[in-house]
């Protein structure tokens, strides 16, 4: 993130109160806030409906599971004959 000097920062208000007037800035200002309480909120509820309220602990191994082979070859790790194009 760019690092701007005192001078900087007086220059871009200056620019800015030229541009847009006394009377709009607190108007704009305004917006911009209510823009970002707005998004903070939906945010937030987006976050509340997609994390899970009820967390279930992971199925426990039991020794069966740990004796038993693991299948490793599947359809798509099977090796395949090259298609032609032609």
């Amino acid at each position: 993130m760019p690092h701007f000097s005192f001078m900087e920062l007086v220059i871009i208000m200056v620019v800015i109160l030229l541009l847009f007037g006394a009377k709009r800035i607190p108007e704009i200002a305004g917006s911009v806030g209510k823009g970002i309480k707005e998004f903070k909120k939906e945010m937030n509820d987006i976050e509340r409906n997609v994390s899970p309220t009820d967390t279930a602990p992971p199925p426990r191994l039991t020794s069966e599971d740990l004796q038993r082979p693991i299948n490793t070859t599947t359809p798509e790790t099977e090796k395949r004959e090259p298609r032609r194009l032609i």
